[in-house]
């Protein structure tokens, strides 16, 4: 270990360290990754059923009906990539999808007026859509016809508004939108996590709804992809790739202290070894007094022998809850995968329940998730705090990640992902222009 790096990867909440130990690596950085835990992934493995039960009823035997425990993959965060997205961008651009084999999720609904219901995803689902009324439907066919029309560097197709100035309040104005319309196009298309978005300039949340809009169309039935065998694949896999372009790992490894050199870090220290570098990389964890607690987030991992009703029996779906629809502040998410998915005991289903916490008794506040999945057999609890750092890391090179969020989606951890690669490089992540047989080969099983 006494070598000089230069980046050290400090991982223990997972996935965002593990794809910039990859992308570095790529880029031709000499990489040591450190984790104190025996297993990659960290908030973002996936545990065996015997692991469930230790984590969250120590003590506790699993119950025979569930099966052996190699049947089980359940993931601590769950969470989909868009089709799409950027994290797919990302494993496309490493090549990491060599190593993973994906999953379509067969749904996307949202919740409204106390039901559930598929969030459409064009002007045709939208006629055909039981969340809107007649005159509704109308207004939202134009409206989506509008989104299909839009190109981004043609000003002509903006239908008179000025994007960078016409808030998205306004673009609802323009067509006529209802306030549960707007619900669902901002929180279940464009997946903002409260409405501040409303009041800002349109143009990002109209290229959100966009990437929504285009995902649904490149696979059908959602715009979401699951990795087989859960999403500790996915930090294994950019593992992979870091080694072989030279990356060294280090598991079961103690980290005693970060060393700095007139304020800056050179280094990390671990029992008499000191491995040494100019950017060190890390989540919240390693560095209590560089963090701030921005909030906690509840997870219910709720385990079925059903799948979720009014679902058209799909054995994977993202369902939203909408703030507004509950009187929250913040959407409550579900993700629910199955044996389909390779992570479950054949004919069940893994659900999970999540929101940010904002009372004293976070459990009251999943209830209305919790009702939507019909009888649960087995119901695992966890509250987590999400931290963030408190500065940019660009005066004493450490640089640290964001804790995972409620959302059932990745598209705020690969947000992550860039803003730290912009900050260490000083340069925007750019993801190359995908190589048509890399297209060809890269497929999502239905």
């Amino acid at each position: 270990m006494d070598e000089t790096y230069d980046v050290i990867v400090l991982a223990l909440a997972g996935l965002t360290e593990c794809i910039l130990s990859g992308i570095f690596s790529v880029e031709g950085k000499k990489v040591l990754h450190i984790d104190r835990q025996d297993h990659y992934g960290g908030e973002s493995a996936s545990l065996s059923l015997t692991q469930i039960y230790e984590k969250y009823r120590p003590g506790e035997t699993p119950r025979a009906t569930l099966g052996r425990d190699r049947d089980w993959n359940v993931d601590l965060i769950p969470k989909f990539l868009m089709a799409n997205g950027e994290l797919t961008n990302i494993l496309v651009h490493t090549d990491v999808t060599r190593y993973l084999e994906f999953k379509q999720i067969s749904g996307s609904y949202v919740f409204r007026d106390g039901r559930i219901a598929k969030v459409p995803s064009n002007e045709y689902e939208a006629i055909r859509s039981p969340l809107m009324g007649l005159f509704e439907k109308r207004r939202m066919k134009r409206f989506f016809e509008f989104i299909g029309n839009y190109r981004e560097n043609d000003p002509s197709t903006y239908q008179g508004l000025n994007l960078d100035k016409n808030t998205m309040s306004e673009v609802y104005s323009k067509f006529g939108l209802e306030p549960g319309t707007r619900d669902f196009i901002g929180h279940a298309m464009a997946l903002y996590l409260d409405d501040g978005y409303i009041n800002k300039p349109a143009r990002e949340a109209i290229e959100r709804i966009l990437l929504y809009v285009q995902s649904m169309a490149r696979f059908g039935k959602s715009p979401y992809l699951y990795p087989l065998y859960g999403l500790g694949e996915l930090p294994q896999g950019f593992a992979r790739l870091s080694a072989i372009y030279g990356g060294t790992y280090m598991l079961e490894k103690p980290v005693d202290e970060v060393v700095y050199e007139d304020g800056v870090a050179v280094g990390v220290r671990s029992g008499e070894e000191i491995a040494k570098a100019k950017i060190i990389i890390g989540d919240p964890t390693y560095f209590p007094e560089k963090r701030v607690k921005t909030g906690s987030v509840i997870r219910a991992i709720c385990i079925l022998t059903h799948p979720i009703p009014n679902t058209d029996n799909a054995d994977s779906v993202q369902i939203i809850i909408p703030q507004n629809q509950v009187n929250r502040k913040h959407d409550i998410y579900i993700a629910m995968v199955s044996s389909a998915h390779n992570v479950s005991l054949k004919g069940t289903y893994v659900a999970m329940v999540s929101t940010v916490v904002e009372t004293s008794n976070p459990v009251n506040e999943i209830t209305p998730g919790l009702h939507l999945l019909g009888p649960v057999l087995e119901k695992f609890i966890g509250v987590t705090d999400l931290y963030e750092p408190l500065d940019d890391g660009k005066t004493d090179h450490v640089y640290i990640s964001k804790s995972y969020d409620a959302t059932s989606h990745f598209e705020t951890t690969t947000d992550d992902v860039k803003a730290i690669y912009e900050r260490v490089e000083g340069k925007p992540l750019v993801l190359k222009q995908r190589p048509t047989v890399e297209e060809e080969n890269f497929t999502a099983y239905e």
